[in-house]
């Protein structure tokens, strides 16, 4: 099943959803990084999250998620936009631990309990918006839905799960966002509740096949839903080698004949995707000279 997100309505409208299923994209961040198991679920639930966050998004607005906690994988990074495309990384992908008392991957142990989530959205205005609440958990899932209800105020249940071989690749990987809407009263409220405290594991779902509309049917149940619209997700990186070659001519001469003299070349790597660009003496010369 190709990744891709569908958003819905439920409750006549007073329910939004989004459901994805993300397994292709954690992957590539998991081949891109070399990231191990426990390091893996953490980054996927923060890339599917970041996913579905910025199918909120309209035309050209994105955002950057950054989940800074105490553990020892450190700050996990995400980008994503409105047309489905999303990248993130994790400062110490090599990290990983035995099962937790409940038979989990112990994502909140790699995280940390302590420190912040702060989104940040270009929405093509003058100042961006930034918003932030601290970790209540550092399962990820349920940090988010403290996000919403805290920094947007927006009543949310989010739930994002990754499922990892024994190899450290990724076997399934999804989630869901949850939002109620202005005028929802409190049965609708409890309904919900009770739905998504009985509803299986997200990444179980996922591995038995179910579609994202598959998943939205078997949590709603009964409700009628509206599926409005879906979107194709992939992790995509905005890097290049022209971004890399303006980004060191404008590091001015001086420094591409230090790097020249003393390197012979310049090699540079990129954060989000682990993409290596190298330049040799001729590359560099033929950018000082652009700089003159």
């Amino acid at each position: 099943m190709k990744d891709y997100l569908v958003k819905a309505t439920t409750y006549k409208g007073l329910v939004r959803a989004y459901a994805s299923v993300t397994t292709e994209t954690v992957s590539e961040a998991q081949r891109r990084h070399d990231s191990w198991a426990t390091t893996s679920a953490a980054l996927g639930r923060t890339i599917t999250i970041s996913a579905m966050m910025g199918a909120m998004l309209k035309g050209e607005d994105s955002l950057t998620v950054k989940v800074e906690g105490n553990g020892p994988i450190g700050p996990i990074i995400a980008d994503a936009n409105s047309r489905g495309e999303v990248r993130g990384y994790v400062t110490n992908p090599h990290v990983d631990f035995e099962l937790n008392q409940h038979g989990k991957l112990d994502v909140a142990r790699a995280v940390g309990t302590e420190g912040n989530i702060s989104v940040i959205k270009d929405l093509g205005l003058k100042d961006f918006f930034t918003g932030q609440v601290p970790i209540i958990s550092g399962e990820i899932s349920e940090d988010f839905t403290y996000y919403f209800a805290n920094s947007e105020q927006v009543p949310s249940a989010v739930g994002a799960g990754v499922l990892i071989n024994p190899d450290h690749s990724v076997l399934a990987a999804g989630g869901f966002i949850i939002q109620v809407m202005p005028g929802a009263d409190e049965e609708v409220i409890e309904r919900l509740e009770e739905q998504i405290q009985t509803f299986p594991a997200i990444s179980t779902l996922i591995r038995e096949g179910n579609s994202p509309e598959e998943i939205l049917q078997r949590l709603f149940g009964n409700e009628e839903i509206k599926m409005h619209e879906t979107l194709p997700i992939s992790f995509t990186c905005k890097c290049s080698k022209d971004r890399i070659e303006q980004a060191i001519s404008g590091l001015g001469n001086e420094e591409i004949q230090k790097m020249i003299d003393e390197d012979h070349g310049a090699e540079a790597t990129c954060h989000f995707c682990n993409e290596v660009y190298q330049f040799d003496e001729q590359d560099l010369n033929l950018l000082k000279q652009t700089d003159k």
